[in-house]
């Protein structure tokens, strides 16, 4: 049973309430298993919480991987956890309800109506508690003054803080701040252990990231990933009264950069622990309105809550189709989508190696430089600076240059757009938004089947014997002919594939390029 053996495979996918002590578990809790007469089982924290059980102060409830077993059949509802996540719904630059769900593209009542009937609460409850659930972690791992953790968690004053804390948890921020020993300061690098589910194929991740690495924006060693990034609009709320609505201090006061972040972090994998150690540097101190939304983004990047075991068992019902499937391959992500569309192109008809070269220059020569914490990083180049940009320093194509200025220049006029609205772009096709979608979005059903090695390997596995092949030409067919039917055939071939393995099409996509 995962709750006795402590088996770390199961760590998020579920949750322990025990009832005689009123606490909620992690199934990798070291305390003494209680008796299973008093244990009650919950698919997620939240639950449990709304239980009216508290969560253990030993296991931390708040430190679990991220679990989200409706992944591919709810689509809606996990871009909306995943925004709610990311803290749009809370801290200075929160939008409403109703912009949540514009975003979906949904109505505000079905939205609404997703989060009841698939855990049982509100969309403002659940962001409400992983705001919790976030500042706990922060009050348990750092130490932080609780202004500035109920800041970075999102709350616009310290006594609501304090309030909702008690309400939803039954603990104070004090009493957490008591049991915790860890001393991280914030302007010293912050640092917080991101947990995951095994098995975890670290040299594969770092394999593919040193590969594809751009210098001074990206550096690795044998056990650690490091990167710069930028987030948010850069635009925060400043208040002239300096008060909140039932006259508290208002935290956010004169944040002028609360809603924007610069600064690198360094992740280093621990496989004893199945964690990384991440260590977070902030620019400015008043960017820890967007700490989480950062955290956000780092676990997408490592695809810390991936489940697995699930994922594994899918793929090794691909049978011919995948000759092996090896145990842990992550989705190694990028930062954002607009960086990812920007390899893609410029990754067109041109080796990797080329290609990273390609992006090497053009963080040279466009993304901006800063100092922090004694080194010296460049971020990747916004959309602004490269929408008007030469690019006379890339060796390559003028219609891929193009596609670059266009793309910066539609992603600045229409931010909040759909990256489907890409593909009006002249020079970005159906595989670079697929790209995107994979290393950009991390979305876990995209099969790239547009890829050379993805084409090549699934043709090579899943065709029938020669004298049947759909896809051979005719003795005598005119060339053409015979193309369009060979296209046909893998076009009919890779969406019977697609189907079988979903919602997992992108962990088979790292699975093939793996097999080459």
């Amino acid at each position: 049973m995962a709750r006795l053996s402590r088996d770390a495979r199961f760590d998020g996918l579920f949750f322990v309430g025990v009832f005689s002590t009123g606490i909620y578990c992690r199934p990798i809790c070291p305390a003494v298993p209680a008796k299973e007469a008093n244990v009650r089982y919950f698919d997620d924290a939240l639950s449990a919480a709304q239980a009216g059980l508290r969560p253990c102060l030993r296991c931390r409830p708040d430190s679990a991987p991220g679990s989200n077993p409706w992944l591919g059949k709810q689509t809606s509802l996990n871009r909306a956890m995943s925004l709610i996540d990311a803290g749009v719904l809370s801290g200075p630059q929160a939008i409403p309800m109703t912009g949540l769900a514009d975003r979906l593209g949904i109505s505000e009542r079905y939205l609404r109506q997703l989060f009841h009937d698939s855990l049982g609460t509100s969309p403002k409850q659940y962001a409400l508690y992983q705001q919790l659930m976030f500042a706990k972690q922060l009050l348990h791992q750092t130490k932080m003054p609780i202004t500035q953790v109920a800041f970075a968690a999102g709350f616009n004053s310290v006594r609501r803080f304090n309030e909702v804390f008690r309400e939803q948890l039954q603990l104070t921020p004090s009493e957490i701040r008591k049991a915790s020993s860890e001393s991280q300061l914030p302007m010293q690098g912050l640092t917080l252990k991101l947990a995951y589910r095994p098995p975890y194929d670290w040299h594969h991740l770092r394999s593919f990231f040193a590969q594809r690495a751009v210098p001074e924006m990206e550096w690795l060693d044998e056990h650690s990933y490091g990167r710069s990034f930028e987030l948010g609009s850069g635009r925060g709320r400043n208040s002239d009264s300096g008060r909140d609505g039932d006259g508290d201090r208002d935290i956010v006061n004169g944040r002028d950069n609360a809603g924007h972040a610069k600064g690198y972090f360094c992740a280093v994998h621990s496989e004893r622990e199945a964690c990384f150690h991440v260590t977070i540097h902030l620019a400015e101190a008043d960017a820890l309105g967007q700490l989480k939304g950062s955290i956000s983004h780092i676990r997408r990047i490592l695809d810390l809550d991936a489940d697995m075991l699930t994922i594994g068992d899918k793929l090794q019902q691909m049978g011919q189709a995948l000759p092996r499937v090896s145990p842990g391959i992550r989705l190694p992500g990028v930062w954002s989508p607009f960086e990812a569309a920007c390899r893609a192109i410029l990754g067109q008809q041109v080796s990797v190696t080329q290609a990273i070269k390609l992006l090497g220059q053009l963080v040279a020569d466009y993304g901006e430089t800063i100092s922090l914490n004694e080194r010296m990083v460049r971020l990747f180049p916004s959309p602004e600076a490269l929408m008007d940009a030469s690019l006379e320093g890339l060796k390559m194509p003028g219609i891929r240059k193009e596609a670059i200025r266009a793309l910066a220049r539609f992603v600045v006029a229409n931010p909040e757009a759909n990256i489907d609205d890409w593909l009006q772009i002249k020079g970005i096709g159906p595989w670079t938004l697929d790209y995107v979608r994979l290393r950009g979005q991390s979305l876990p059903d995209v099969l790239l089947v547009g890829d050379l090695v993805v084409k090549q390997q699934l043709l090579a596995n899943l065709s029938p014997e020669p004298s049947s092949r759909d896809g051979e030409p005719a003795e005598d067919e005119d060339p053409k002919a015979a193309k369009k039917r060979a296209q046909a055939y893998y076009q009919g071939l890779s969406q019977e594939v697609l189907l079988q393995v979903a919602p997992w099409g992108s962990y088979l996509t790292l699975q093939l390029w793996n097999q080459q």
